[in-house]
């Protein structure tokens, strides 16, 4: 098993790629789908662990020793799973004093230093280039805030729909061009440095969010376990500055429940639908859940091996793991419809799919040495899932009651 993870030459991408390969032939899967772009730290006990330093663990909420990875998620629908992934390395790896850390770990010598940015506009690439289509990128604010980042997917093509912080700076108007005055031995060593200077008021896009002209509009999103996810969003199309250039993009904002206003651009067209706008906006949900799942079911933060391609190894298993779940899911959503008349009857619109802590238990019962016979893995299934069922209903009344009190 050590040599399998930690030195044998299987290729960890080759396997994310096949998986990749699989999803595109699935029968009945429609188009839509999204590739969502997400990064996550597993807290490590020294510095002899490939790629550990201390970073920000967004799980702790503080910095501690650490080893984060770059994921990229695909989803459509009822279907999630992760399907690529690659190692951040901190630019203190790529030192003289780690050379031989290096080394040791088994980092290639052709690995040059790359922000999470850089590796998550490597991994959209590879994807664009092989046989998975997808309709456009999602990302939260570290991506979002890129100009450069924006940019790439902008020139490649690709829609996108990607957070950024309250004090992102926008314009309502096109702003003016007007030449930079350089002084006299002045360097411009930036393409912003060199490019115009804009004429206009930005505004930071929470400020665009509380002014009269912007209009608000409750749209419901879909059904959820906890209810239905139902917020206020609005759009107003604005202009940026991006890489030294004036770009035409969205502001998609959602006031959530809590009281949370966040913000996104898009470069999709400005006919798109408030509903399309909306459903991407809050789809990033679902690379969280990949995350989620991969640690709490599929040991993705169990690896105790030191070396890189351990690393990719491990990604690899985890990918297949994922991916062999959410087949799991989508043929049994396809083989067994949801009965209506249950529905009714536990007062709900709709039934819970499987989870992935459900394809485990029932593994378990066709898995060597089982300690569940089938019969008793799919009572506990059904058990967990009419719990399931009973708690959306509650929170379903609750939330009836407080939209409509007495």
């Amino acid at each position: 098993m050590q040599h399998f993870m930690s030195a044998s030459p299987w290729s960890g991408a080759a396997v994310c790629r096949q998986v990749q390969a699989e999803i595109a032939a699935l029968p009945g899967l429609p188009a839509g789908g999204v590739l969502i772009l997400d990064e996550s730290a597993v807290e490590k006990s020294s510095a002899r662990t490939v790629g550990a330093s201390p970073q920000r663990n967004g799980r702790l909420g503080k910095v501690e020793m650490s080893q984060v990875g770059t994921f990229l998620a695909y989803a459509n629908g009822p279907l999630w799973c992760w399907v690529a992934g690659q190692l951040f390395l901190p630019q203190r790896w790529f030192t003289a004093e780690y050379t031989t850390q290096r080394e040791r770990l088994g980092v290639p010598l052709e690995h040059p230093f790359a922000t999470k940015i850089q590796l998550g506009w490597k991994m959209i690439q590879a994807v664009k280039q092989g046989p998975l289509p997808f309709a456009g990128v999602l990302a939260d604010a570290l991506y979002g805030q890129s100009e450069w980042f924006r940019a790439q997917l902008d020139w490649a093509g690709l829609a996108y729909l990607v957070e950024v912080p309250a004090d992102t700076q926008v314009y309502l108007t096109p702003p003016q061009a007007a030449a930079r005055q350089v002084k006299r031995g002045q360097q411009r060593c930036t393409p912003a440095a060199a490019g115009p200077v804009w004429q206009g008021t930005p505004l930071r896009v929470s400020a665009v969010a509380q002014r009269a002209d912007t209009v608000w509009q409750t749209v419901s999103v879909r059904p959820t376990e906890r209810g239905v996810l139902a917020d206020p969003f609005a759009v107003r199309p604005v202009w940026t500055v991006r890489e030294g250039t004036l770009a035409a993009e969205l502001l998609v904002m959602r006031r959530e429940a809590n009281g949370r206003e966040t913000y996104a651009l898009s470069n999709r067209e400005p006919a798109t639908p408030l509903e399309q706008l909306a459903a991407w906006k809050c789809q990033r949900y679902f690379v969280e859940r990949a995350i989620q799942d991969a640690k709490a079911e599929a040991g993705w933060d169990e690896l105790q091996a030191q070396k890189y391609r351990a690393w990719e190894h491990h990604l690899a298993l985890t990918v297949l793991a994922s991916w062999f779940v959410a087949q799991t899911k989508w043929d049994w959503g396809q083989q067994y419809g949801r009965d209506p008349a249950l529905a009714a009857q536990l007062e709900v619109e709709i039934l819970p799919a499987l989870s992935m802590a459900n394809v485990r238990t029932l593994l378990r019962s066709v898995m060597p040495l089982p300690q569940l016979t089938p019969e008793e893995a799919t009572q506990q299934v059904i058990e967990h899932l009419l719990q399931r069922t009973r708690a959306r209903r509650s929170r379903l009344k609750s939330q009836f009651h407080s939209d409509h009190p007495p």
